[in-house]
């Protein structure tokens, strides 16, 4: 088993103002780790994974299919693979959350 604290992360700015960190992982998944300060957005994109999440602090405002649906604390969410999808924070604090993806992802493009 594998253990890794929040505290040590060293999260990669995929985007200005979105910050994002991979923690643990096994062969059928991987958990990130994200940050969004106000303002910031993630532009709209897609990948092969199915990507679940929990926003633990703020409120996300995502954007698929034609719809905005906003998640805040407490609220998971499911895309499936291959769905186009962006995210903007809206609001006046950051939000913070963790994705997880299936299969994982391995060398994402954000941490280059």
């Amino acid at each position: 088993m594998e253990r890794i604290a929040l505290e040590d992360l060293e999260p990669s700015e995929a985007a200005d103002g979105v910050h994002l960190a991979l923690m643990a992982g096994t062969e059928s998944m991987n958990v990130q780790h994200f940050e969004i300060e106000p303002g910031a957005r993630v532009d709209e994109h897609s990948h092969p994974h199915e990507q679940t999440g929990f926003i633990y602090e703020g409120e996300l405002t995502f954007l698929t299919d034609g719809e905005e649906i906003v998640c805040g604390p407490g609220d998971s969410y499911g895309l499936p693979g291959d769905q186009p999808h962006a995210a903007e924070n809206r609001g006046d604090e950051v939000v913070r959350g963790v994705d997880i993806f299936s299969p994982p992802r391995e060398n994402p493009s954000w941490q280059e």
